[in-house]
């Protein structure tokens, strides 16, 4: 049985002890956020009221968003909020073992721990199954299944990057996916993480199983200011904002993919807005040293020991002005450690 440690698993990007970092390549959170429009939805949410518990209009809102039947859509308090959920459904049934991909976000690895369910060494006869596509934190396309998976199985494609795609294509077609549960969380696309709310697309001919999942879910798992932003979520004007944000994501991307490299850095292939890398690390320091010498200096990139690749930083692709700090910054921590 293996498991990550809790504190390695639980391990994230953005705001920290220390407040919210000046400039931050730690969250894959939209660089041209927030969307304004979706923003100014949020803000006008009507915070004195429940909302509805069944979540009606929402979910038929979504459901035409992605031209499936209101009945597959579930709504969820965030990504880790379903995770969680998911892996409890899967050792309420029985299952034996939870299938990873060999980098992954810790937070697959921690409910699995939490359930005392132990991670597989191969998706055949897991009963539950992870896949990111982009996947995270390489930002790189996940292969879809190749048939020999148990159809009894869950299977769940983590979609949180794919409205941040910059490059390539999905590696997974129109009838692979629609054979998984996808997950989707559009504060990261509108630069809205603050706000946690995410939904799922079931698979056609699951209805028992989304029944049993929502039976799992507290009541009102999302709150007012969560539903303003789904629905704004699905707004053409909000679409079309995200739609012109990915050139300017692709124009800074290149700029930083350059900049690291000139600082030394051994820069991993990525299709979507974040990469990681391999600093190139000054004599005498350590990298958690160099990344609190860079948080000192209003700096925070991502370790990604806690999604399997020590030894590395996930960046997301961030503002000009965010670039030329680290720019400056590095050279001072190499000086400072000679």
């Amino acid at each position: 049985m293996s498991f990550l440690p809790l504190a390695s698993a639980r391990n994230h990007g953005g705001p920290d002890q220390f407040g919210v970092p000046l400039h931050d390549f730690s969250s894959n959170s939209n660089a041209c956020g927030p969307c304004p429009d979706a923003l100014a939805v949020v803000q006008q949410a009507d915070a004195t009221a429940y909302p509805d518990a069944g979540y009606t209009r929402l979910r038929r809102q979504l459901a035409n968003f992605h031209d499936v039947a209101p009945e597959r859509v579930l709504v969820a308090g965030s990504a880790s909020e379903f995770v969680f959920r998911v892996t409890a459904l899967a050792a309420q049934r029985g299952a034996s073992s939870v299938w990873l991909p060999r980098y992954s976000y810790g937070d697959y690895a921690q409910a699995a721990s939490a359930w005392g369910l132990p991670l597989a060494s191969s998706p055949d006869g897991a009963q539950l199954r992870w896949a990111c596509d982009p996947s995270s934190p390489l930002g790189q396309s996940d292969a879809a299944p190749d048939g020999r998976a148990d159809t009894n199985a869950l299977c769940v494609l983590d979609r949180a990057y794919e409205p941040l795609r910059l490059s390539g294509v999905s590696a997974w077609s129109g009838g692979a996916v629609q054979n998984v549960w996808q997950l989707w969380t559009p504060n990261k696309a509108l630069g809205l993480t603050g706000v946690r709310a995410a939904y799922v697309i079931a698979p056609t001919g699951q209805d028992g199983t989304v029944r049993q999942l929502e039976a799992l879910a507290p009541s009102w798992p999302v709150g007012a200011h969560g539903v303003a932003m789904l629905q704004a979520w699905v707004r053409h004007d909000v679409q079309a904002w995200l739609a012109a944000s990915l050139p300017v994501l692709r124009e800074w991307k290149a700029a930083q993919l350059q900049l690291c490299e000139s600082l030394g850095w051994g820069c991993l292939p990525s299709e979507a807005n974040f990469f990681s890398a391999q600093p190139a690390l000054p004599s005498g320091i350590t990298l958690a040293e160099a990344l609190v010498a860079l948080r000192t200096r209003g700096i925070k990139l991502r370790d990604t020991t806690s999604f399997g690749l020590p030894g590395h930083v996930r960046l997301s692709v961030a503002a000009p002005a965010a670039q030329d700090a680290l720019r400056k910054a590095w050279p001072d921590i190499a000086r400072a450690a000679a």
